[in-house]
């Protein structure tokens, strides 16, 4: 049984800049810095950078962070240096996406979703 979001991995040519970005972006550091891999623990979930993973072309799989105001999280993360690769849109039963493009070549996708219980999460 799938259980829910655990682990999201993302190359990056630069782990260094790559490990600044995200630390803005999510506002905590990480958990586990090594030369091998970065892990951040993003409420309760897993974003690792993986480094010389080069870039993914922005294909496979997307993976959502949930957000309570998409719009205010649009301005804030493109000000740092993203850009909008999906304008948001409304999906259905007042659930809203993004897909972001980070400095790094991978899309970084955001839901707000009034409908996620947190309590779900194990």
């Amino acid at each position: 049984m799938i259980n829910g979001l655990r682990t999201a991995i993302y190359p990056v040519a630069d782990l260094a800049k790559a490990k600044d970005w995200y630390t803005q972006v999510f506002g905590v550091g990480p958990y586990f810095d090594q030369p091998f891999y970065v892990g951040y623990n993003v409420g309760g979930f897993e974003l690792g950078l993986l480094p010389d993973g080069g870039t993914p072309a922005q294909a496979g799989a997307l993976v959502y962070w949930g957000v309570d105001d998409i719009e205010a999280e649009v301005a804030r993360i493109t000000a740092l240096g993203a850009t909008v690769h999906g304008a948001i849109q409304d999906v259905g039963d007042k659930i809203r996406t993004v897909e972001l493009a980070d400095p790094f070549g991978n899309l970084l996708c955001l839901i707000h979703n009034p409908h996620f219980d947190l309590t779900a999460v194990r």
